[in-house]
């Protein structure tokens, strides 16, 4: 296959299918071998057709809260030192208020948590007057 960019689909499963065959040699070459650095320049290519082509959505802050709190067996009450008050963290989880970028840099610290995902936005649910 000739190296250049990935234009069309047809362009993305091709360099697919050489990068499974440069695999299986990937053990017997050694590093800098014509055909590791033709795996590495195609996965670069790869890489970049399916950031255009198949973005990948930010992840919602809440969801992601929600699912730590499940997979660490977490309950609101564990929350509260981080976010304050039961108040306070149903209203996060329910979406009523945004967390604050204190609550965030609290919540990466405690839950060792990348602030970088909650500090994404997310939709929040209208007051009810």
């Amino acid at each position: 296959m000739e190296l250049k960019p990935l234009q069309t689909e047809q362009d993305y499963q091709a360099a697919l299918s050489e990068i499974e065959q440069l695999w299986q040699a990937k053990e017997a070459d050694n590093a800098g071998s014509a055909e590791a650095n033709k795996l590495e320049l195609l996965s670069l290519l790869v890489e970049i057709y399916e950031k255009a082509n198949y973005p990948i959505a930010a992840t919602d802050p809440i969801e992601f809260l929600q699912y730590i709190m499940q997979a660490r067996g977490l309950t609101r009450k564990d929350l509260e030192q981080y976010i304050g008050a039961r108040g306070r963290v149903s209203d996060i989880i329910n979406r009523v208020r945004p967390l604050t970028l204190e609550m965030i840099r609290r919540l990466a610290a405690g839950l060792d948590i990348p602030a970088s995902v909650l500090i994404q936005d997310y939709p929040l649910q209208e007051r009810a007057a």
